[in-house]
């Protein structure tokens, strides 16, 4: 099985910031951390500027792939500073197109589940400076990914990202965002994704309008 490092932590409350001349309250400007403290809700002393569209419990963490940093510092041609997507944990090992819908990973005491990809918004390109980052970065799928936590307790620094358990092996992250995102195979991927009881209820939701829309 396929284990992950993590190569930092990061974590923060939102707050009114200046992003490209923009007055925003976010907390996509999260702080390096040695550790986290983890529960079902969420990492304690971290947060999200706008609740209707981010956080909640499938989205307690979220995960960015330390390897696309390179793409983008290529792209954009400068060094992006991490956590450049406001992601609590930059992994290494773990890409989308590597890590499944469903797997069960162990950092430190705790448990969690991939169970959706990410879907950023406009704060991304606001918060690095760069007015094409986020049609970019929806463009390649490279969006990261949420977990849900199944066990409660603290991720340090230091920890290994251990898989413990992978439900199925047809479905990776990437390929969800490229369904959710771009459509991806159609109704034929829509129906796939519904297959899967660990999707994260906001993603099986979009899915179930799409097929319905499709049948009327």
């Amino acid at each position: 099985m396929e284990n992950g490092k993590i190569e930092s932590l990061h974590a923060g409350k939102p707050k009114h910031e200046i992003f490209s001349n923009i007055d925003i309250f976010s907390a996509m400007d999260k702080q390096a951390q040695d550790n986290l403290t983890v529960t079902k809700a969420g990492i304690i002393g971290d947060g999200v500027g706008n609740v209707k569209f981010h956080g909640g419990p499938d989205r307690a963490l979220c995960f960015y792939p330390f390897e696309h940093y390179s793409l983008w510092s290529e792209k954009f041609s400068k060094k992006l500073d991490i956590p450049a997507f406001g992601e609590n944990l930059t992994i290494a090992g773990m890409r989308e197109e590597t890590t499944y819908i469903g797997d069960i990973y162990q950092i430190g005491d705790v448990i969690v589940q991939i169970n959706q990809g990410r879907i950023p918004c406009s704060t991304i390109s606001l918060f690095n400076q760069e007015p094409k980052f986020l049609e970019l970065v929806l463009k390649t799928s490279f969006t990261g990914y949420f977990a849900r936590v199944l066990q409660e307790g603290t991720i340090n620094k230091q920890n290994e990202i251990v898989l413990i358990d992978r439900l199925q092996e047809k479905i990776s992250v990437h390929y969800a965002a490229e369904v959710i995102l771009h459509k991806r195979d159609g109704l034929e991927g829509a129906k796939a994704l519904l297959t899967l009881d660990s999707l994260a209820e906001d993603w099986k939701q979009r899915i179930l309008k799409r097929v319905q829309a499709a049948k009327d």
